[in-house]
């Protein structure tokens, strides 16, 4: 098997609305949009939403999303953290702040609860950059 394509569809009550933030909040463009679909696009990505009540959601399987963490990687966090959160007054989850693990972050709620890590890469402390493959 090849993989010619991977993405997460996130399954949620409101499509039309949560299409809407990523696009307005995260600059995410709209490549297919139905009522019950929307398939998105942003440089280095693609996502869907997906109302969980669809028919082609097997039974069983058709509740909203819960514990979920979209990781979006960033140039400068702190500058998307003023744009986010003092700006846009977007529930802040995780306060901005560095990580010896090499990532400078904030986290914040999107719809239905889905958390967005923003992150911007950094050096890691000694101890972590021996964790990092070379390839990487």
């Amino acid at each position: 098997m090849r993989i010619t394509s991977f993405y997460p569809v996130l399954m949620v009550d409101d499509v039309a609305g949560a299409a809407a933030f990523f696009r307005d909040e995260l600059g995410f463009e709209t490549t297919f949009e139905a009522d019950w679909y929307v398939s998105l696009r942003v440089d280095g990505g693609e996502l869907a939403v997906l109302d969980h009540r669809h028919e082609t959601i097997p039974a069983g399987f058709r509740e909203p999303v819960s514990g979920l963490l979209l990781n979006v990687e960033v140039d400068d966090a702190a500058a998307a953290h003023r744009r986010l959160v003092a700006e846009r007054g977007l529930p802040e989850r995780l306060t901005l702040r560095d990580e010896a693990f090499g990532q400078r972050h904030f986290i914040v709620e999107g719809p239905g609860g889905v958390l967005i890590d923003v992150i911007e890469p950094i050096e890691p402390s000694a101890e972590f950059a021996a964790a990092y493959a070379a390839s990487a």
